[in-house]
């Protein structure tokens, strides 16, 4: 379990990010038109994947539209935007915002991603939701970067994010 917190108290995470150099795991997760997307969805690409709580909050929205406006100059790279709420959310937020070069999923039927990833929340006020984290991976899957945001009401390091896209 990871050591993060949530408005400075401490709270705790099922497991670890994958570490860099490993293999993602595959997933099933919901789409904003329902349909169900899995790793192989997604292959050739590079992937950024861009895991928060909800995006119906302050700091997770901004992290969707910052990768967002990066997604556009990024060469075969994907942003997945994965959270626990319900697709119609993630659409009308998309929508609202005029948000079209991210990837909206869900973990909101069973919870797997979450617990795959090492990112479920399992205590504080969060519980149950996804803790603040990036994995960044190349076209097979491997693992570049990863950052578990250490404090969950901060944004994560964009730079480094992107950088670790550049440097492989």
């Amino acid at each position: 379990m990871a050591n993060i917190t949530l408005g400075g108290n401490p709270v705790e995470t099922i497991g670890k990010l994958p570490e860099v150099g490993s293999q993602i795991a595959d997933f099933n997760l919901t789409a904003i038109d329902l349909s169900t997307k899995t790793l192989a969805d997604f292959k050739g690409s590079r992937l950024i994947l861009n895991i928060f709580p909800s995006v119906n909050t302050g700091v997770c929205a901004a992290s969707v539209r910052q990768f967002n406006a990066e997604a556009n100059e990024l060469e075969n790279t994907k942003v997945l935007c994965i959270s626990r709420d319900l697709p119609f959310a993630q659409e009308q937020f998309c929508a609202a915002e005029g948000l079209d070069n991210v990837v909206m999923l869900s973990d909101f039927k069973t919870g797997q991603f979450g617990k795959d990833y090492g990112v479920l929340f399992t205590s504080g006020i969060f519980d149950a939701l996804l803790s603040r984290s990036i994995v960044v991976v190349d076209e097979s899957g491997k693992v570049l970067y990863n950052e578990q945001v250490s404090e969950t009401g901060e944004e994560p390091n964009y730079k480094a994010a992107l950088e670790a896209l550049y440097d492989a």
